[in-house]
C-alpha cells in the first residue's frame, strides 16, 4: 500500500529538518579538525606555547560542536526505519555497507582521536599529539566521504543491478561506488565547503578580539591561519561545485534544466537567467533578467553547449512511461508464475524505465490502466520543483561570493598586518560567519530537492519508499524532533557563545585578558 501523499510530505519534511539542522555542524567539525592540525603543527615546529594555546582553545569550541553534532545525527539514523522502511530495504544491500564502513571506520577512528586529543596533551610527546590531532583530522573526513558516496549513489545509482526477485537493488563493486566521478568531485566540494565555514568562523571569533582590543597576538595569529586556510577553500569550493555541474548535466539533466530555469533548449550560446521567476504549472518565466552567453560557458565552458531544456526532458520521459508499464507489468506475470518467454524479454529490455512507470502509482493502482494524460503528468513529475532548485542555487553562489570578497580582503590586511586598522572590516567578518552556513545549506537543498521526485534516481519515487505511517504517527514523530531540536541548538548556542566570549582566558595558563588587567597575550607569543 503506497503512503499518502501528505504523509509522504510530513516524512519528507521531518527528513529534511533534521538534515539541514544536522548539517549545520558538519561543516564546522569537518574544516577545524584541519585547522587544528595547522595550529598544532606549527607549535611542533616552533615550540611557541601560543600555538598550543590556540589549538587547544578552538579544539573546545570543536568540542561542543562535535557532541552536539553527533547527537543530531544519530536520529537521522533511525529515521531510515522510521519513515522510509522501504527505501531501506531496496537499498539496504547498496547504502547499508557505506553506513557500516563509516560507523566501524570513519567514525570509531574519529571518535576515538577525539578523546585521546583532550586527555593525552601531558601524557604523551608533542609529536604524538599532533599524530592524534591528525588522525582526528582524518577520521572526520573520511566520515564525510562514505556519506557523500551513499548520497552520490543515491542521485546516480551505479554499480547496481536490480534484482525483481527480492526487489532490492544490490552492488556489484564497492570500490566502483567510491571512485565514480560524482562521487569524488561531491566529496571535494563538501570537503572545501567545510573548510570555509571552519575558517570563516575562525576568522570572525578572531576579529571580534580585535575590536575588544584583546589577546591581540592570539587572535592576529588564529586570523591569519583561518585566512589563509579561507582562500584556499574558496577556490577549491569554486571548482569543485563548477565540476559537479558538470556532472549534473550529464547524469540529472532535469535537475540541470531546473537550476536555470530553462522550460526550452536555448540555441547556442545560451544566456544565463541571473533573475528568474518560474512558474510550474504554466512550464514558463514570468521574467527574466538574462546575462548573454553566460550559460554556454558556465554549463559547458564552451559557446557551443547549451542546457536542454524540461519540456524536451519530458517529451524524452513520455516513451520511458510507457516503457516502464510494459516492464511492471511482465515483472507482476513472472511475480504470478503466469510469464511467457516474451514477458520475460520485454522485462529485460524495458526494467531499467519501471521507476518511470512508478510515477503513475500517484494517480492510480493499476498503472496499466493509465491514460495519455496521466501517462504525461507523470512525465512531467519526473523534473523537480524549478523555483526552488533555482533560487538555492543562486542563494548558495551569491553568499559564497560575498564570503569570497571578506576573504580576500581579510587575507591582504592579515598579510599587511593592518587588521586593526579597519575595524569595520572585522565588524563585517564577525557578522558575516553565518554566510558560508547558509551558503552549505542552499547547497544542499539544492542537491536533495533537484534529486525529486526519486529517493533512488530513476529508479524509486520518494512517495514510493515510504512507511505504513498514520498521520499522527509522523506528526507525533516531527513535534518531539522539533522540541528536542530546539533544545540542542540552544544548548549549543549558550556554550558557544560562552566560551567564544571569554577567549582563550577559558583555558586557564594565567596569559590572558580575563585572567589579567594587563597581559595581553604578547609575552606569551
Amino acid at each position: 500500500m503506497i503512503p499518502s501523499l501528505i504523509v509522504t510530505d510530513l516524512s519528507r519534511f521531518q527528513f529534511a529538518f533534521t538534515a539541514i539542522f544536522h548539517f549545520l555542524f558538519v561543516p564546522l567539525t569537518l574544516g577545524l579538525t584541519w585547522l587544528l592540525v595547522v595550529m598544532e603543527a606549527a607549535y611542533l615546529k616552533t615550540g611557541k606555547p601560543i600555538y598550543k594555546d590556540m589549538t587547544q582553545f578552538w579544539g573546545k569550541l570543536l568540542a561542543i560542536n562535535f557532541a552536539i553534532g553527533v547527537i543530531s545525527g544519530i536520529t537521522m539514523e533511525f529515521e531510515f526505519g522510521l519513515n522510509w522502511s522501504y527505501f531501506s530495504r531496496l537499498i539496504g544491500g547498496s547504502f547499508g555497507p557505506i553506513l557500516a564502513i563509516e560507523g566501524i571506520t570513519a567514525f570509531m577512528l574519529e571518535a576515538t582521536m577525539f578523546g585521546l586529543f583532550f586527555f593525552t596533551w601531558k601524557k604523551v610527546s608533542r609529536r604524538t599529539h599532533f599524530i592524534i590531532t591528525l588522525f582526528m583530522a582524518l577520521g572526520a573526513s573520511l566520515s564525510i566521504v562514505n556519506i557523500l558516496a551513499a548520497n552520490s549513489w543515491m542521485q546516480h545509482p551505479t554499480h547496481t543491478v536490480f534484482n525483481y526477485t527480492n526487489m532490492t537493488m544490490e552492488l556489484t563493486s564497492m570500490l566502483g561506488l567510491y571512485l565514480s566521478s560524482l562521487a569524488q568531485i561531491r566529496v571535494g566540494h563538501v570537503l572545501f565547503a567545510g573548510f570555509l565555514v571552519s575558517s570563516m568562523f575562525v576568522m570572525g571569533i578572531s576579529a571580534f578580539y580585535l575590536l575588544q582590543g584583546r589577546d591581540i597576538g592570539f587572535a592576529k595569529r588564529s586570523f591569519s591561519i583561518g585566512a589563509s586556510f579561507a582562500l584556499l577553500a574558496t577556490l577549491l569550493v569554486a571548482f569543485f561545485g563548477d565540476q559537479n555541474g558538470l556532472q549534473v548535466s550529464k547524469y540529472e539533466p532535469e535537475k540541470m534544466a531546473a537550476i536555470e530555469a530553462q522550460w526550452e533548449t536555448q540555441k547556442a550560446p545560451a544566456a544565463w537567467y541571473l533573475i528568474a521567476f518560474p512558474n510550474q504549472k504554466e512550464e514558463k518565466n514570468y521574467f527574466t533578467l538574462q546575462i548573454p552567453y553566460a550559460l554556454s560557458l558556465i554549463a559547458t565552458h564552451s559557446l557551443t553547449g547549451t542546457v536542454e531544456g524540461a519540456k524536451p526532458i519530458i517529451a524524452s520521459y513520455i516513451p520511458k512511461v510507457k516503457n516502464g508499464i510494459i516492464a511492471y507489468t511482465a515483472l507482476q506475470k513472472i511475480w504470478n508464475k503466469s510469464a511467457t518467454q516474451r514477458d520475460r524479454m520485454a522485462f529485460e529490455k524495458y526494467k531499467s524505465d519501471i521507476g518511470y512507470a512508478l510515477l503513475l502509482k500517484r494517480y492510480l493502482k493499476q498503472i496499466d490502466k493509465a491514460t495519455p494524460a496521466q501517462i504525461t503528468q507523470a512525465a512531467k513529475d519526473a523534473i523537480p520543483n524549478v523555483a526552488t532548485a533555482f533560487w538555492s542555487f543562486r542563494f548558495m553562489i551569491g553568499l559564497w561570493g560575498i564570503a569570497a570578497l571578506l576573504i580576500i580582503l581579510g587575507y591582504v590586511f592579515s598579510r599587511n598586518n593592518t587588521l586593526t586598522q579597519h575595524r569595520w572590516y572585522c565588524y563585517a567578518i564577525l557578522y558575516a560567519i553565518p554566510l558560508p552556513y547558509l551558503s552549505a545549506e542552499f547547497g544542499w537543498v539544492l542537491a536533495e530537492v533537484g534529486r525529486q521526485p526519486w529517493v533512488v534516481h530513476q529508479y524509486l519515487p520518494t512517495f514510493f519508499g515510504t512507511s505504513s505511517l498514520t498521520l499522527s504517527d509522523v506528526i507525533t514523530s516531527l513535534v518531539f524532533f522539533i522540541l528536542f531540536y530546539a533544545t540542542l541548538i540552544s544548548v549549543e548556542l549558550f556554550l558557544m557563545f560562552k566560551f567564544a566570549r571569554q577567549g582563550p582566558s577559558c583555558l586557564g595558563t594565567g596569559h590572558y585578558h580575563f585572567e589579567t588587567s594587563t597581559a595581553q597575550g604578547a609575552s606569551h607569543d
